[in-house]
This record gives structure tokens, sequence and C-alpha cells, in this order.
């Protein structure tokens, strides 16, 4: 379980949110068996689409960030609720490569710079909203807040962490986001900037005992916040049996009666959780013939 806190300036001008979703990052690699920059990389993503789906307004809805950089990862995806529960994949759970410059784990070599991150946000209108915008350098961090600048026009600041033990299991993982809202004051803005100078990094910050609501309140010092809301935040995937049947004829009635004829039972997994899912050629006959919903 992972702990996201949220909090306010006393003028309400700036929000910032902190997670500690060291959880979530350590199932991330449990179930997709991740190398160590691969768990990083992802882990960042799946830390930023959990704090923008706390976000959202409607229980049901959804945002997907995917980010395709050209990078021996391939394309990562995460998906997060309302809650701020988030579920991801990977291409290529596995890369090996050299540490960057600074002696960190060079997320931006995995993943690339020639390419896109892309926000889905599903609201339960006709169409889902999507924003996409060029990569700035494939860490994540840096690319959200570039997604906020041009696709919300919203001034926003990120930080993500994923801090990996030389056995691949997770340190600590974690992330925050300052969200600046137009009416903002200079002085407001001089302050959240004073504070960044001197912001240690988030796996830093956490490794030091710091709490989500202490790091959310440094965020804002100066500026009288409060603490506005939390919630847990939880790796969680919604796949189940009826999603996988609408699924399968999905495929159609030639592609079914095709796998009928193989006379052997289909498995179906999913990419996010990695649960199996068998169904004998009698059930997909059962699928076939069904009438269509209207």
């Amino acid at each position: 379980m992972g702990i996201l806190k949220r909090a306010i300036a006393k003028d309400a001008s700036v929000v910032a949110t902190a997670v500690d979703a060291t959880d979530i990052v350590a199932e991330i690699e449990k179930i997709h068996q991740t190398s160590a920059v691969v768990t990083a990389a992802l882990g960042r993503l799946s830390i930023a689409a959990s704090m923008m789906g706390y976000d959202l307004k409607n229980e049901n809805d959804t945002v997907t960030l995917r980010v395709k950089g050209g990078g021996p990862a391939g394309m990562l995806v995460a998906v997060a609720d309302s809650r701020g529960n988030v579920k991801a994949d990977v291409d290529q759970p596995v890369v090996e490569l050299p540490l960057n410059a600074k002696g960190k784990l060079d997320v931006g070599g995995a993943v690339g710079t020639d390419g896109t991150l892309s926000v889905v946000k599903d609201l339960g209108l006709k169409e889902p909203y999507v924003g996409i915008v060029p990569l700035v350098s494939g860490e994540i961090a840096e690319d959200v807040a570039q997604y906020f600048a041009t696709s919300e026009q919203t001034p926003t600041v990120c930080g993500l962490g994923v801090l990996v033990n030389p056995d691949l299991t997770v340190n600590v993982a974690g992330g925050f986001l300052i969200e600046v809202l137009p009416f903002a004051s200079d002085a407001c803005i001089d302050t959240i900037e004073k504070n960044l100078k001197t912001l240690p990094p988030v796996t830093t910050m956490m490794t030091q005992g710091m709490t989500t609501d202490q790091i959310a309140l440094r965020l804002l010092d100066g500026l009288e916040p409060n603490l506005l809301d939390e919630g847990e935040v939880h790796y969680q995937c919604d796949c189940n049996r009826e999603r996988t049947e609408r699924v399968l004829k999905a495929l159609g009635d030639q592609e079914l009666t095709q796998l009928i004829a193989e006379g052997e039972p289909v498995e179906v997994n999913c990419h996010f959780c990695g649960k199996k899912y068998t169904f004998t050629p009698e059930e997909l006959q059962q699928l076939r013939d069904e009438e269509p919903e209207e």
C-alpha cells in the first residue's frame, strides 16, 4: 500500500502532492521481473500516473500515460484510476545499461528521447482527452512537467525517484507534483523556486525518514500550507474473466472459429498483472454463438 498526501497553500494558489509508492514499484518489479533501470523508468511513470489519477474528479475516470522514446525498453504504459491506484506494463522488462555521467541509472537511455509522452484521460465523455508532447529527456519527470505546461497550461514541477537495491528489490520510491494555479502571485512563485533550490532528491528525503505529509508541506514552506487530503494507493489490475471474454469476442467469428477448430484450450495472459485465463474450445464456441448485446 502506498500513501498519498496533498497540501494546499493558504491562499489556495498552489497544490502539492507527495506519494510514497515503494510498495507499488516493488510490485511492478515482482510482476514484470524488471532490470534495475527498467524498474526505475516504469516506476517513475507509474508514480506520475498515480498522482495524476488521484487528481481526477469522477469515480470512473482514468488516465493513461504512454511513453515511446525509441529506447531499448520500448513502450512504457501506466494506467491509474481516480483513487490513484495504478497498473503498468513495458515492452522489454530487461535492459542493461552502464550508469549515466552522474553515476545514476540511465533511465533516459533506456526510454530514449526520440518520441512522445501521450496522456489519455477517459472522463466518461464521448471521446477521451488526448494530449501528446515530445519527450524532453526520457527521464519522465521533466516530460510530465512539459505535458502540464504544454497541454494543460499549468506550470508544474514534478519530482520522481526510485532507489533500487543491488539485489534488484526496491528500497524506496516516490514522487511529488507542485501545481501552480493562474492566480498565484509572483511572491508565491518565488517562494516555491526558493524551496526547490534546497530540496533534496525524493529518494534522499524518503531514506532520511521524511513522510509524505512532511514532503508535501516542505514543498509549500513559507506559504502557510495545510494538508488537504490523503489516500491509500495500490498497484491494482482490474482484469477479470468477463473482460477477457469481451476481448476474445472482439476477435470476430472467423478468428474464434479457427481457434475452436484447433481443438486446444486458449490461454490469455494479462500484460499488467500476469494473471492467466484459460478457455476450452467449448467455452470459445459458446462465446462465438452468443447473441451480441444491444
